[in-house]
């Protein structure tokens, strides 16, 4: 999988990685030419005292080692810079991938490890790719290269090569695959300490208020030393790696020197050409090393390309229609009909056969139990699922039909969790509508009940990740203002006044009809005061409507309804 990756992100960079081989071909036949001319220089120069030709060749060597200096340089500069653009192109395109994920295409992968495909799994290929630029297109060229220059130099002494070479390779062979399943593993044991460790950062207050910290460090701890452990395994793999190697070539050193001595002995061989039959065999050697911790590293980065493919290979349950319809101009109805919806190998529906009409200037409210379904009827309407059943209509069209751009631009979504993005409170309130001024953003806070604490801080006050500088209370209602500031057709509010108090709840809910402006409003709540004035209340059970109408005619004959009301209200304040 590493290859067809590498292929397709290394396309736009043909021109560079076309002048990093020629540059490093170029490179590599000046680092051969080298020992022979040293040779000459011994033999031909040193050997009869000739200075005039020590100095000549001398010089060729200098210019040659320049040449070579100067395409090195070059060579790792583009290979650099292909390799970097390579990791750059990844990222963005997993990134990219992501944000077109549903919710199911999300889940399916979890966040902690979407993280770890786009951070060191974009690492690994990125390393594979530099080390290929400065290392392994150079190998095989010197590893030919080398072994054509020791047999002009002698060939009797070159029938070591037939020993040694295939030793090392069958060593590094040997513990490059080894290594690969470890490698897999490290990527594994990755993915869990950032879960780990992600779970722990947001759940810190849980973990204290119920004092798990013990608990949890053993956790955490846990997932450290699996990792610890993998790691120590390829660690020991690498340090039993280099004294092999290095005592095969020594050995080999040795044996060049004992037999060379003999060949030279008999007038066979000279001595400079013994000198330059070492320098060619440690670069073969090298060449069959770099090679071999190339294939060491690309286990690993094989396993991240996998990881990054099966991201990038998955598509999207919401696309684009190739022909997309376009929305009326003006207000339009969305609603549910017969929607249900299950998620991939559950035994049964989330939803059973919706059917909800949201008209413009009505409030509809549902209210269920946990777990009744009413976040993932929520998620249907601005298409961040599909219905497994049923249509999902917008002014009478399939929103399956419509750009999810389009649709989504003529809702507006409070989520059940108050996400706050970093920043300043007035970038926060400007993520929905970039081009809205301060008066429209105060608008929007003090309908949402947020103007006067804000007032206090100012528009420019810091907004932490998350909203984590801000109570409940106080993230939920810059989240009802970033949605209030949006024009809209439908506002969504799924369960976001539940850290209010009921005052503010009152007053908020109160300004609603005049900040959304005769648009549709749908109420998602638990709390029977947040929705017992809306125009018709929706009650959902089991996935199913079980009930339909104003307060008053629930009461009178919905048993579910009654039942959720009392248990927050007594009779008198219910009635």
């Amino acid at each position: 999988m590493l290859l067809p990756v590498l292929r397709r992100f290394l396309r736009p960079y043909r021109r560079d990685v076309l002048v990093v081989v020629v540059l490093q071909f170029v490179q590599t036949i000046a680092a051969l030419s080298l020992p022979s001319l040293n040779a000459d220089i011994i033999n031909d120069g040193v050997v009869v005292g000739d200075i005039g030709y020590i100095l000549r060749v001398g010089g060729v060597m200098l210019l040659i080692s320049g040449v070579q200096v100067a395409c090195a340089i070059g060579a790792v500069y583009l290979g650099a810079r292909a390799a970097m653009s390579v990791g750059r192109d990844l990222r963005h395109a997993v990134f990219s991938r992501v944000q077109r994920f549903s919710v199911a295409e999300a889940g399916r992968f979890g966040a902690p490890s979407l993280i770890t495909r786009s951070t060191n799994d974009v690492q690994q290929v990125q390393m594979v790719t530099l080390m290929t630029f400065t290392i392994i297109v150079m190998a095989p060229i010197m590893m030919v290269g080398g072994v054509i220059m020791a047999l002009r130099q002698d060939v009797g002494l070159s029938a070591l090569l037939l020993l040694v070479v295939p030793l090392l390779l069958g060593v590094m062979g040997f513990i490059a695959l080894r290594m690969g399943p470890l490698f897999r593993l490290i990527q594994e044991r990755i993915d869990r300490i950032n879960r780990v460790m992600r779970e722990q950062i947001t759940g810190v207050r849980v973990i204290r208020a119920f004092n798990r910290q013990d608990s949890e460090r053993e956790r955490f701890a846990r997932a450290n030393t699996e990792l610890f452990d993998t790691s120590l395994r390829v660690g020991y793999l690498m340090a039993l790696m280099f004294p092999v190697v290095m005592l095969i070539m020594n050995a080999s050193s040795v044996a060049v020197v004992w037999f060379g001595a003999g060949r030279i002995d008999s007038g066979a061989m000279e001595v400079g050409s013994l000198v330059a039959f070492l320098n060619y065999l440690m670069q073969i050697l090298m060449s069959v090393l770099m090679a071999s911790m190339m294939f060491m590293l690309v286990p690993r980065a094989s396993v991240s390309a996998e990881r990054i493919d099966a991201v990038l290979a998955t598509e999207p349950g919401i696309v684009r229609p190739a022909r997309p319809r376009e929305l009326p101009a003006g207000r339009v109805v969305i609603e549910l009909d017969g929607a249900t919806f299950g998620f991939e190998g559950a035994a049964e529906p989330v939803l059973h056969d919706i059917s909800l009409r949201l008209e413009p200037g009505r409030t509809t409210a549902v209210i269920g139990s946990t777990g009744a379904g009413k976040t993932t009827l929520v998620n249907l309407l601005p298409r961040l699922i599909d219905p497994t059943a049923g249509a999902v209509r917008a002014a009478g069209i399939d929103v399956r039909e419509l750009d999810p751009a389009d649709l989504r631009a003529r809702i507006s979504l409070v989520p059940q969790r108050a996400y706050l993005f970093s920043g300043t409170i007035a970038s926060t309130l400007r993520f929905s509508r970039p081009e809205a001024t301060d008066e429209e953003l105060w608008a929007a806070l003090d309908a949402a009940q947020a103007g006067d604490f804000v007032r206090e801080l100012g528009l420019d006050a810091r907004v932490e990740q998350g909203g984590s500088n801000f109570s409940g209370g106080q993230r939920q209602r810059l989240a009802i203002a970033r949605a209030l500031l949006k024009p809209a057709d439908l506002y969504v509010f799924d369960d976001s006044f539940s850290a209010l108090d009921y005052a503010t709840d009152a007053r908020l809910r109160a300004g609603l009809p005049a900040a959304t402006a005769g648009a549709a409003v749908l109420i998602v709540a638990q709390r029977v005061a947040t929705i017992r004035d809306a125009d018709e209340i929706v009650v959902l059970d089991e996935g199913r409507i079980v009930g339909r109408g104003t307060h008053g005619e629930l009461m009178d004959s919905n048993a579910t309804y009654q039942e959720i009301v009392l248990s927050q209200l007594s009779a008198q304040e219910a009635a």
